[in-house]
């Protein structure tokens, strides 16, 4: 079983590294000057946590294309996606067959066998008239070109393995009919209505999602249900949705203990609600975003997940009884009292605050010199300065 293969035994460990690669980013970048303040960006590269600087100040990246699979963090950090495969380039925005995908579109692209590295050869707006089934061991690179997935289904990574989404805007996205799709070269299958998310990860592992920008979509904009594990969702940018992320889909569903999701250096924006994330069982490291939009709650669960929430910045709503960060559902405080959900270093402002339970002195099982923490929410804003899908020149850092 893939989350079996992908469960860390020791969460703790991942979020102790995380932490460090942070610290000891700032550190370096600090002593070489890079950045002093935030002023106003002159196109030199600002790299500003440990995932874009693996990456986004080498002006050659469009001929190393593949060395993004070097710069996963957190859970999901062994997702390579379609690393030494060979590149695929979509060049036809149609997506009109839904058995036998035209060469030269994404549906063709993300059913071929093996791994595949999909890049794009110029901006285009992608209307999919039924949901996107992506194989195992693939990469959606939107780097170089405006990529949109607009006014049609989503993408669903069901039952793959090692997937990396990136640098693509997904937005407006609608109910599917469900029908007859063709999931790999030597597969088709009758596939029900598709609700409606953004990106649904159903069942799968290893997958990382970093520089996506999403809005508006019929129901989440990321879910992940069914064992999903190993996850990374970094520099993303959310604006305009209500039920934003919903981890876990069933309060009766305990194979979700092993969802392991790292939320890293995202920006919620304008106009959202609630569900930053929602989280049934498994363990979650919140840490630095930045929160500066919510009308309910932003970060809530049922049936006791652990939420370790590090350095992140949250700015409540002007509505006086929509302060609190955090929201447990479905259960009394007898029960919820000793659900593990911590708040380190995180900013609280215009009277935000976050319950705290469980027994912190758990937290991690480290020496005192051997965690270092993520850095203080006031380092948020220059850490997800540039969330969402990046405007990459070829032979420019990024």
């Amino acid at each position: 079983m893939n989350a079996a293969k992908a469960y860390d035994p020791n969460p703790q460990e991942a979020c102790h590294t995380l932490n460090k690669q942070v610290h000891e980013n700032f550190h370096e970048t600090s002593n070489n000057n890079i950045r002093s303040g935030l002023g106003k960006y002159d196109g030199h590269c600002l790299a500003a946590n440990p995932i874009d600087r693996c990456w986004r100040c080498d002006k050659h990246w469009s001929m190393n294309r593949q060395k993004l699979a070097d710069c996963a963090r957190g859970f999901g950090h062994k997702t390579t996606g379609g690393k030494n495969g060979r590149i695929y380039v979509v060049t036809d925005d149609s997506d009109g067959d839904l058995l036998n995908p035209k060469p030269g579109t994404l549906r063709h692209a993300v059913i071929q066998d093996g791994p595949l590295w999909i890049t794009f050869k110029h901006g285009m707006v992608i209307r999919l008239s039924e949901e996107l089934l992506v194989s195992s061991n693939k990469t959606i690179d939107g780097r170089g070109g405006h990529v949109h997935i607009a006014g049609g289904a989503g993408i669903m990574l069901q039952y793959v393995d090692n997937v990396i989404i990136h640098s693509v805007h997904i937005h407006d996205i609608k109910k599917g009919n469900g029908g007859l799709i063709r999931d790999s070269m030597n597969h088709f299958g009758f596939r029900t209505a598709s609700d409606g998310d953004g990106i649904s990860i159903f069942g799968s592992t290893n997958i990382w999602i970093d520089h996506v920008s999403m809005s508006n979509c019929m129901d989440g904009l990321i879910d992940a249900i069914e064992a999903s594990t190993a996850i990374t969702i970094s520099n993303c940018h959310f604006t305009d949705h209500n039920d934003v992320m919903l981890f876990g889909a069933r309060d009766g569903n305990t194979l979700d203990e092993l969802m392991q999701v790292t939320l890293a250096f995202n920006h919620f924006g304008k106009r959202l609600i609630q569900r930053m994330p929602r989280c049934r069982y498994g363990f979650f490291h919140v840490v630095n975003n930045d929160y500066t939009h919510w009308e309910m709650y932003a970060i809530g669960g049922s049936q006791h997940p652990t939420i370790i929430s590090q350095g992140n910045r949250f700015i409540a709503p002007p509505n006086l009884f929509a302060k609190e960060v955090t929201k447990r559902e479905y259960a009394p405080y007898s029960e919820w009292k000793n659900w593990l959900w911590t708040s380190d270093e995180d900013i609280m402002l215009n009277g935000a605050f976050f319950n705290q339970s469980g027994d912190k002195s758990n937290k991690f099982s480290y020496t005192r010199q051997d965690v270092i923490k993520a850095k203080p929410g006031s380092y948020v804003k220059r850490l997800t300065r540039f969330a969402g899908a990046l405007n990459c020149k070829e032979g420019k850092a990024c």
